[in-house]
């Protein structure tokens, strides 16, 4: 397992630097007319480029070195399996139906369909909780909600964040302005609370160690880790941010794929609907990540300290910011959540997470300890006393496998990688031959 660290590499640090570089100087060139503008500083602290778009640069990159390769991506974590039919056809049905005029319609914020679909998220994926479909907000995904949710707290709000953690919320909050400057040994941002979440906490943080903040952002199941909290340590963070005082914004866009009686959202929990606003999405429950359609619950009892609803507001956000979801991709959530289509919906999840048990169980046999993978499509692999850039270089550079550094979701993921499930099943068994060949 040691020859997995001799490969000579060149450390990410001067790559990013090079690649900024170049972009500057070719934007130099591009023309000498200057605007009298001023940049935002608040984007200028944000580290080199977001982690995803990184990732895929430097997959272009090792093509263009290796332009034969057949490389498998066991990184970004993109659904990879077809839409289950009966989903589809109803996506094509609306699609066809934008013919006839009698039956178009334009602007897709509260329309009949739209509260259908409001009702059926409710009904179907908040049962028993009290959640009603006027609290429901339907979107376009998960992580443009976040974005939208960032824009109602505004720059005066203080956040913490799983670490490691999905970097959208802290790119969002170094942008709205919530945050100071990025440390440079340990990348992490000055005014970010980070929970630290690993093997010697059970992947939860500990709470009676942890700064009161205004806002807690909270992936359950944790991207990348792959962990999904239990009852007990849900009721804790519930109980922490009535304490506290604070709003817990709990993204469950994974929460289909958990098992073992966990809880699936936090509304599950008692108090919480006085103290969060939960997020979640299509695009890993049904493969939507191309058709992009999602929802945010806000309830109507989360209230500010002068007693305003927050519900009013993010209403008034979403009316200012956000036409609706498209016509056809609601159709399909419609569908999905039918009897028959979320059916084939979990037929999917099973799918991803047989792919897990192939993957922990490749690594289990290399002798890596590997977490996740059981509540969620993701694995998190420890590589102890490694630098998580040049693990992913290696892995790269040797298999052709995409995987993700875990420092880009947080100091804590120095010596992990995160490795997606969503996969074909055939290029999953290739991808484990490979990694037995390379590491074992």
């Amino acid at each position: 397992m040691s020859k997995i660290f001799s490969f000579s590499l060149i450390p990410c640090k001067t790559l990013l630097q090079t690649r900024a570089s170049v972009t500057v100087q070719e934007t130099e060139n591009v023309t000498d007319f200057r605007t009298k503008v001023s940049r935002n500083p608040k984007m200028e602290r944000l580290r080199c480029n977001y982690l995803f778009p990184e990732i895929s640069a430097r997959e272009a990159q090792h093509l263009k070195k290796y332009p034969n390769a057949e490389v498998i991506s066991l990184g970004i974590g993109d659904t990879t399996e077809p839409l289950p039919d009966t989903v589809a056809s109803s996506m094509a049905d609306v699609s066809f139906a934008i013919l006839l005029t009698e039956k178009l319609v334009g602007f897709q914020f509260n329309t009949v369909q739209m509260q259908e679909l409001r009702r059926q998220i409710s009904e179907t994926l908040y049962k028993d909780m009290g959640i009603k479909d006027t609290e429901v907000f339907v979107s376009d995904g998960a992580q443009c909600d976040i974005s939208r949710l960032q824009l109602l707290f505004g720059a005066n709000m203080s956040i913490a964040v799983q670490d490691p953690t999905f970097p959208a919320y802290v790119d969002s909050g170094v942008i709205i302005g919530q945050t100071g400057d990025v440390e440079k040994e340990s990348g992490s941002y000055q005014k970010i609370e980070y929970m630290t979440c690993g093997p010697q906490n059970s992947f939860f943080p500990d709470l009676s160690k942890t700064a009161r903040t205004d806002i807690i952002f909270f992936c359950n199941p944790n991207n990348p880790t792959g962990h999904a909290a239990s009852r007990q340590q849900l009721e804790r963070l519930v109980q922490f941010a009535q304490e506290n005082g604070s709003i817990i914004v709990y993204d469950a866009a994974y929460a289909v794929y958990i098992t073992e009686g966990r809880p699936r959202s936090i509304y599950e929990i008692p108090g919480a609907r006085k103290v969060a606003i939960e997020v979640s999405s299509f695009s890993k429950i049904a493969g939507f990540t191309g058709v992009r359609l999602g929802w945010t619950v806000v309830p109507e009892e989360l209230l500010y300290s002068n007693g305003f609803p927050v519900i009013k507001d993010f209403n008034r956000i979403v009316c200012t910011c956000f036409n609706g979801a498209s016509r056809i991709a609601q159709a399909g959530g419609l569908a999905a959540l039918s009897p028959e289509g979320f059916k084939a919906v979990l037929s999917l999840a099973d799918y991803y997470k047989e792919n897990a048990e192939i993957l922990l169980e490749t690594f289990r046999l290399l002798g890596l300890r590997a977490y996740g993978g059981i509540n969620a499509p993701y694995l998190w692999v420890h590589f102890p006393g490694s630098n998580s850039w040049d693990v992913f270089n290696e892995i790269l550079e040797k298999t052709h496998i995409i995987t993700v550094p875990g420092s880009g979701f947080g100091p804590a993921g120095k010596e992990f990688i995160r490795v997606t499930a969503f996969g074909h099943r055939e290029k999953i068994l290739e991808a484990s031959k490979r990694l037995r060949r390379l590491l074992s």
